[in-house]
């Protein structure tokens, strides 16, 4: 069995289909069909059902894939390993987000302490984060809501406020406060299903007897309160997202009925570099001074 047929079989366990996964090896069609075939051959059983171009994994290769990710995940950890020893200040930080808002900062902090250390960040929704985490391929997530269990550690940073942006010439534009309930009828921008701000206020405001309307979904954050300024709709808005801006009023919600937590997250057995304990440690400062600031 070599390295390179684990490979592959991961890359097509995940993306289910020989063309997607070809391209996105760089290699043939028919060389990765070749290379899963010799595979299933030294294993003595066939791993995929097989529907055109389409594959699904069957019993035998479930049970396979979950041992072939924990043998290449120890291999890219002794590597990181290895890394870490001989360029300490050098390196990549993996990180994937679903909460971005208070991100520039963190990363701008980070910088200044280790400028040799580069960063690669991902937008993904708390499902595809989950997938990330347990196969050991990044670093850190930054979460909310936070993420608990098996081989996923977790430690609440803050805890967020969300709050209402409305447009200046809104009905409610003069108040400071507003109940949920006071939102039933109103018209809705936001970012989509699955991202974890969303799935909360969506949770909540079933709890309240509503469904909130989205006239807009997407999956960019800082495009909400612009359409909150062109009076397309309101806005649940983190109160880290919140900036100043002159034609929207940020409302708090009464009770303090809807905030968020904002978890750190890492795969337990995950080596963890000097870098990447240098950016804990920024993460967590960044998380404590923000908090004495609204305290």
């Amino acid at each position: 069995m070599e390295l390179l047929q684990l490979q592959y079989f991961l890359t097509v366990a995940r993306l289910e289909h020989v063309t997607e996964a070809a391209r996105s090896l760089h290699v043939t069609q028919s060389s990765l069909s070749k290379t899963i075939q010799r595979l299933e051959e030294d294993l003595g059983v066939p791993l995929f059902d097989r529907v055109g171009r389409k594959l699904r994994l069957n019993d035998s290769g479930s049970r396979f894939l979950l041992r072939a990710e924990r043998a290449l995940f120890e291999l890219e950890q002794g590597k990181q390993e290895l890394s870490d020893e001989s360029s300490p200040e050098y390196g990549t930080i993996e990180m994937a987000v679903n909460t971005a808002s208070m991100l520039p900062n963190i990363l701008r902090e980070f910088r200044k302490k280790k400028p040799n250390i580069q960063f690669h960040v991902q937008m993904l929704t708390t499902e595809e984060m989950i997938a990330h985490l347990h196969r050991g391929e990044i670093d850190f997530c930054l979460s909310s809501p936070p993420i608990e269990g098996g081989d996923i550690a977790c430690q609440i940073m803050y805890i967020d406020p969300i709050l209402v942006a409305v447009p200046k010439g809104h009905r409610l534009a003069e108040r400071s406060c507003v109940s949920l309930t006071e939102l039933k009828g109103e018209w809705f921008v936001g970012v989509k299903k699955g991202y974890g701000t969303r799935d909360l206020v969506d949770s909540i405001c079933k709890s309240a007897g509503f469904e909130p309307k989205f006239v807009y979904e997407g999956d960019e954050p800082a495009r909400i309160l612009s359409l909150v300024e062109a009076e397309i709709g309101i806005a649940f808005i983190p109160g880290t997202a919140r900036h100043s801006r002159e034609q929207v009023v940020y409302l708090q919600v009464d009770n303090m009925e809807l905030v968020r937590e904002i978890a750190l997250l890492w795969h337990k057995s995950r080596y963890m570099s000097r870098a990447a304990m240098a950016f804990r440690e920024v993460v967590v400062d960044y998380f404590e001074t923000l908090s004495k600031q609204n305290t």
